[in-house]
């Protein structure tokens, strides 16, 4: 997969990472937070900032302790909520770290490592574009139509899922 491009849904406003497979036309949009997003499109845009932010930090240290980041994979969507693996390789041995889609997508810029989704994401979730040249105007009404048949409540049961999640990070 490649990032094809960061945008807003214009109904939430909520920032989308949009990921393009390397083989063909289907897109698979992943609703994610402000701050990943700033971070996303930093790195993207090739903007640094005057003190390493937290992904930057976490692939330094990872640099320093002579790990290196493999891949990371959408591997699969469960309650309306993306989940992703960071796979990190150090001495020869690959260990698999649970994420969020748009951290994991975050340090993939950082790190320079390919991105993957799992077959089921993508057969479930991708929007395919038809022909050989896709425009974003066509991409955007591939997402209205989308959002026309999603409820604002799974948007929010997937934002309270994630404040848990977070919150439950922290409390560890």
């Amino acid at each position: 997969m490649s990032i094809y491009g960061v945008s807003f849904d214009l109904v939430g406003k909520q920032p989308i990472v949009l990921l393009k497979t390397a083989d063909g036309n289907r897109y698979l949009p992943i609703w994610i937070g402000h701050p990943e997003a700033a971070a996303i499109l930093m790195k993207l845009q090739g903007a640094t900032a005057p003190r390493p932010l937290t992904h930057d930090l976490l692939v330094n240290i990872l640099g320093e302790l002579d790990v290196e980041v493999v891949r990371v994979t959408v591997t699969e969507l469960r309650e309306n909520t993306f989940h992703a693996s960071i796979t990190v390789a150090q001495n020869g041995a690959e260990v698999e770290i649970d994420s969020r889609s748009s951290d994991a997508i975050a340090v993939a810029v950082r790190a320079h490592a390919p991105i993957f989704a799992a077959d089921d994401v993508i057969e479930e979730s991708a929007i395919e574009m038809e022909g050989d040249e896709v425009n974003e105007e066509a991409i955007v009404d591939q997402f209205k139509e989308f959002l026309d048949h999603v409820s604002a409540e799974d948007f929010a049961e997937a934002e309270a899922e994630e404040l848990a999640e977070d919150d439950e990070e922290e409390e560890r």
